[in-house]
């Protein structure tokens, strides 16, 4: 199994911007951008403009997280500003009458990777019917929303599931997490079947990001 970290910029020291952004590309596997549109989730953080700034910067894939109402009109202006990956939430697209496996389709087509997102109130059963169209699947282990929220325990069952789906089906589909990703459960995740783990306060609450990031290199047995 892959070991992907992906550090979320949300926490990140926006004054150093560029100095955290040069840091990962040495240390991590991916740059989590969280788009937030106030709407959606009751908060507002980065849009494009940041995405391209980033871009121009990194060496590492940009891992683009859609918390946007309407998510369909948006991706295609993230892969252009530099976005590797995009995942946006089923409910968003349910709710906006958008097809998910179309909308995945047309980000895949658009040269990125392609992830469905859900909240830990969305039963796990309803992303299977697009494992096949998507690369990845983002299981949120705290509610869209804020960073520094403490994990729920109950996502281990519920990425055990989606897990035990995808190798029942035989798939390639990956496992994404976000949500108090730290040190004291990363292990468990990775035993439970992710991939790529996306840490905000694990890292950026710390002045050294460098060692915070190998301590969790080093909980997940890496």
């Amino acid at each position: 199994m892959q070991f992907q970290l992906a550090p979320s910029i949300l926490s990140a020291d926006f004054l150093r911007l560029g100095e955290e952004i040069s840091l990962l590309n040495s240390h991590a596997q991916l740059v989590h951008i969280d788009v937030m549109d106030g709407s959606f989730v009751p908060n507002i953080s980065m849009g494009i403009v940041v995405t391209e700034a980033v871009s121009r910067i990194a060496t590492i894939p940009l891992d683009v997280h859609l918390m946007v109402v309407n998510p369909q009109k948006w991706v295609d202006r993230f892969i252009s500003a530099g976005a590797g990956r995009v995942s946006f939430h089923l409910e968003a697209a349910v709710q906006a009458g958008v097809d998910p496996v179309q909308l995945l389709s047309a980000i895949r087509s658009a040269g990125a990777l392609a992830g469905l997102a859900f909240n830990p109130d969305v039963p796990v059963r309803d992303v299977f019917p697009y494992l096949e169209a998507a690369d990845f699947i983002l299981v949120m282990s705290v509610f869209a929303g804020f960073s520094g929220q403490k994990f729920i325990p109950e996502s281990l069952e519920r990425i055990s599931e989606l897990k035990t789906e995808i190798d029942r089906r035989g798939l390639s589909c990956a496992i994404e997490v976000d949500g108090g990703v730290g040190p004291g459960n990363i292990a468990a995740l990775r035993n439970a079947g992710v991939d790529t783990f996306v840490a905000a306060n694990a890292i950026y609450s710390h002045p050294d990001r460098a060692a915070a990031i190998a301590a969790l290199r080093a909980a997940a047995g890496e």
